[in-house]
């Protein structure tokens, strides 16, 4: 076959296409990630709700995990990094949010217990003189990190085309504005099957066929 001779439209479709298959075909994607921020975020949310229905404290803000899970997720990073044969620009594109939807978690906590510092003689009275169910700031901060939650859920969802992860970053906002008007303790169990739906489950699910195929390539 002559080299300089140009290629035919179905030529340039077949090489294009082998192309694709080939950057799918070295495409790691281990699913630790997800599995990590959902037993850590279900956790958390859960003690959390625990802590308000039986009324008590741990010698630590049980939210500090959130933050240590950063560490794991930069080696989890780095290694799928190294796994890679082919990597586009929304790998790393990926990468960054998922740190920064980490680090992001970090400080919409320490801006609540920083509020609550601030407002809780206020709070005190509030509850003192209202039947209301405001019982701290997680009344509303809970909202937040819902909010916060669906971002880099839809958007890795939706990139990646796995409509379950998506389906659980959609349901993480819908849970964000019922969590406006359920007790805080509600909030944190609606956060915690937002982690699941949002990244346990999927997760484990990606995790299964990456160990699939990685046994079939052996």
């Amino acid at each position: 076959m002559d080299s300089n001779k140009p290629l035919t439209e179905k030529e340039s479709l077949e090489l294009i296409t082998q192309m694709i298959n080939r950057a799918k075909d070295n495409f790691v994607d281990t699913g630790i990630g997800p599995i990590l921020w959902g037993v850590v975020i279900t956790f958390c949310s859960l003690v959390q709700a625990a802590q308000i229905h039986f009324d008590f404290d741990l010698p630590f803000d049980i939210w500090w995990l959130a933050m240590l899970a950063i560490i794991p997720q930069v080696f989890i990073s780095i290694k799928e990094k190294r796994e890679r044969k082919a990597k586009g620009w929304e790998d790393s594109m990926m990468g960054y949010i998922w740190l920064c939807f980490g680090i992001g978690i970090f400080v919409v906590n320490f801006i609540n217990r920083s509020l609550f510092e601030v407002f809780e003689p206020v709070i005190q009275h509030y509850r003192e003189t209202t039947d209301k169910p405001f019982t701290s700031t997680w009344t509303f901060a809970t909202c937040y990190l819902l909010f916060v939650f669906g971002f880099p859920t839809i958007i890795t969802g939706a990139s990646r085309k796995f409509r379950l992860m998506t389906f659980g970053g959609i349901f993480c906002w819908v849970s964000a504005i019922v969590a406006c008007f359920t007790q805080t303790k509600i909030d944190f169990l609606l956060m915690a099957l937002s982690a699941t739906l949002a990244w346990l489950i999927p997760g484990l699910i990606i995790e299964r066929k990456y160990r699939a195929r990685k046994k079939a390539n052996v």
